[in-house]
């Protein structure tokens, strides 16, 4: 099976969920990401000097590092502008969104949910762009089958050190992935490879989180009690 994870930065494929990317592809799934920019916006370029164009080479070498931690069967990075998605026209940045999922064929899509996680503009915007996309390929094709929303139950958000954390209510959750060891120690090496990233990485207090908690996933327009503990399970 095949799930592709659509995020508009580098790192957002990591924090909180690093774990259930390596899992996927420890039980043999093929495990794909496509973030929209390169993510050179970010303030910490300050620290470094750098420019927002040297600042984005800078965080693709370090996802590309992820890319082999993680063991992804594939990758793409764009170039849109980071912190700018809203400016961009809609339209295109579906396009480019279509055509990655034709050429991987995926059954799961996964993005952010409505709220963001962090209610920053990039995320809310690539989570309208993938759930348009895709509704529009699930009416056509005969491999999309489900869209899930990466996510944060009520209790996890609210031990969250981080300012203005969106999570879902229980009944809004129906996959919960618990991670083995391996595949927690996988994803705290993931944000290992985000060395200029590491003021946040410390700041959010991210890996005790990804030792202390599952990742959970809302699906969209579906129903499931108990939640399913894969993302493949059960699919319509």
């Amino acid at each position: 099976m095949k799930v592709l994870y659509i995020y508009p930065h580098p790192d957002d494929e990591s924090f909180g969920q690093g774990h259930a990317l390596h899992k996927m592809r420890r039980l043999g799934h093929e495990v794909y990401l496509l973030t929209l920019t390169k993510g050179g916006a970010t303030k910490l370029r300050h620290n470094f000097g750098y420019s927002i164009e040297q600042m984005g080479e800078v965080r693709y070498r370090e996802i590309s590092n992820v890319a082999r931690v993680l063991d992804l069967s594939g990758m793409t990075v764009l170039d849109f502008p980071d912190s700018g998605l809203k400016e961009v026209d809609p339209r295109e940045l579906e396009d480019v969104v279509r055509k990655e999922i034709e050429r991987i064929e995926p059954q799961v899509l996964v993005t952010y949910p409505v709220h963001g996680i962090s209610g920053f503009h990039d995320h809310i915007v690539t989570h309208a762009v993938v759930k348009r996309v895709f509704v529009g390929l699930r009416e056509r094709t005969e491999y999309l089958k489900r869209l899930a929303f990466t996510t944060l139950t009520e209790e996890s958000a609210a031990k969250s050190p981080l300012i203005r954390v969106g999570s879902s209510k229980p009944e809004e959750i129906d996959c919960v992935i618990k991670a083995d060891e391996i595949d927690i120690q996988k994803c705290i090496q993931a944000l290992d490879c985000y060395v200029t990233y590491q003021e946040t990485v410390e700041k959010s207090g991210i890996k005790d989180f990804v030792r202390q908690n599952d990742a959970v996933f809302e699906f969209f327009q579906e129903d499931h009690k108990p939640p399913v503990a894969d993302l493949f399970e059960a699919l319509p």
